[in-house]
């Protein structure tokens, strides 16, 4: 198999998997007629395993799937570019050091993007006050997708490796 279409087959599933977390546990937000939930800590993970290209599109297409497959599409083109530019920063971590520092410092500057994208078409559609409401649930997701996708990741490299050992 070409390394593109691997790397399509790859971008595919994590695309389903983005879509299919986002959509497990969503705790909506009236005031911005959004919702907070799990789907960064995925997009981080295929963003770390894939990289910058395979983590934007895994990103923006698999979460704006699951804003429209669960009533939410008016923030489908907000959620396709916010989480899109989210995976693409943090899969810059999986073509630099693998060290911890730089890893979080990428983390950090997705989930930052994360919540200012959202921050800001908040404040545009719903006002100030309702931006402010999802404020903490917005960091909460990206803090809590900052420390449950490296260990993901440290678990799955892990799992292959062993996997690998085993098989010769």
């Amino acid at each position: 198999m070409k390394e593109s279409t691997k790397g399509m087959v790859y971008a595919a599933l994590a695309t389903a998997c983005v879509t299919v977390v986002t959509m497990s546990l969503q705790v909506p937000v009236p005031q911005t007629r959004g919702y907070i939930n799990l789907g960064d800590a995925a997009i981080m993970v295929f963003a770390l395993l894939l990289g910058r290209k395979w983590g934007a599109i895994a990103g923006g297409v698999g979460s704006a799937l699951a804003d429209v497959l669960t009533g939410y599409a008016h923030w489908a083109p907000f959620t396709l570019i916010i989480k899109g530019l989210e995976g693409f920063i943090a899969g810059h971590a999986a073509h630099r050091s693998k060290g911890l520092l730089v890893q979080f410092s990428f983390l950090l500057l997705a989930g930052c993007e994360m919540v200012a994208g959202y921050f800001l078409s908040e404040v545009a559609m719903y006002g100030l006050g309702a931006a402010l409401a999802e404020l903490p649930g917005n960091f909460l997701q990206a803090g809590s997708a900052m420390v449950i996708a490296p260990l993901l990741v440290t678990a799955i490299l892990k799992t292959e490796k062993a996997l690998m050992h085993h098989r010769t």
